[in-house]
């Protein structure tokens, strides 16, 4: 078994609701709740979910892009919630990001050569300028763009081009451990394909790690290992992903796949997922999800829901013993 390269323990992100002339908080929104996993090192763990479940979030505050409210976040043993000065700078060159939407996560005033090469320079990896176009021609051939790509703008690219573009970024400066933001999920389905091969691919030739979040899970089946549900700012579900496609465990997983298409799925009607999601400033107490659940019993509503072990995983569920 490969060794853990991060581990995220009881990590908490608020935002605090203001009412009035002086700002004074009368609430938080608790967009991760209490939220703890493990990804091996050169394994790829899928964060998914609704929108507006937190999944986002998390990935942002592990690279400190937003700051904790509470818990840890352990980078080959070392808190990067408590790092600072040069610490804290080298875990951001191995602690990189892809955004969702290319376009506007791409300056548009700059041309492709310098946008690659801003991580390099920031953190010393070239010794002239010579040496910086080579590394940037270098990040371009592993993303499949020719080296005439330098010296055009992003919006003289094609969004999967553009994409391209922005893990070429993220590659630029040697990382470890990428967070896929819905990298896919702006763009066309034959263009995803190609994205999700390049990742594939790179992760292989690299031995790069990923946590990859998305709503799509079409595209957890084909590039996870493993697999984490959340709702409502906390981790409900957490199995390898054949387990959870085959076999799934909580009533929340169980209605996402019912709700989604599936490449593994023979000819079934999909069910819409209904009710509404509660407010993340207050959410229900015991499972989250009981307000929704069509399996809902006595007890579900009460107390502290804590994980239960089951094939191939974990789940937080009081179905199971």
């Amino acid at each position: 078994m490969s060794e853990p390269l991060l581990e995220v323990r009881n990590l908490k992100t608020y935002f605090p609701v203001t009412k009035g002339f002086f700002k004074r908080t009368v609430g938080h929104v608790r967009a991760v709740d209490g939220v703890s996993f493990t990804i091996n090192r050169g394994e790829t763990l899928a964060l998914v979910g609704e929108s507006g479940c937190g999944k986002t979030t998390v990935g942002k505050t592990l690279l400190r892009l937003v700051e904790a409210t509470e818990g840890e976040v352990f980078y080959k043993g070392k808190d990067v919630l408590k790092m600072k000065g040069p610490e804290l700078l080298e875990a951001r060159k191995k602690l990189q990001i892809i955004f969702q939407d290319p376009a506007s996560s791409l300056d548009p005033r700059m041309f492709v050569k310098d946008i690659i090469g801003q991580g390099i320079r920031s953190f010393g990896l070239a010794t002239n300028k010579a040496d910086l176009e080579r590394q940037v021609r270098e990040v371009l051939e592993k993303v499949e763009l020719g080296p005439d790509a330098m010296h055009r703008y992003p919006h003289e690219f094609s969004g999967g081009q553009r994409q391209r573009i922005c893990i070429a970024r993220a590659l630029a400066v040697n990382p470890d451990f990428i967070v896929c933001d819905e990298a896919t999920s702006a763009l066309d389905v034959s263009v995803q394909a190609s994205i999700l091969n390049l990742l594939n691919q790179l992760q292989d030739d690299l031995g790069l790690t990923y946590l990859f979040i998305t709503h799509d899970l079409s595209v957890v089946e084909y590039l996870a290992d493993r697999v984490a549900v959340m709702y409502l700012g906390q981790i409900v579900d957490e199995s390898d992903s054949k387990e959870l496609f085959s076999n799934p465990k909580h009533p929340y997983t169980k209605a996402l796949l019912e709700s989604a298409p599936s490449m593994h799925v023979d000819h079934r009607e999909l069910k819409a997922l209904g009710g509404e999601i509660p407010s993340p400033m207050a959410p229900p107490p015991g499972c989250r999800f009981h307000t929704r659940c069509e399996q809902r019993k006595d007890g579900c509503d009460q107390g502290v829901i804590d994980f239960r072990d089951v094939p191939g995983g974990r789940c937080r569920c009081i179905l199971f013993p």
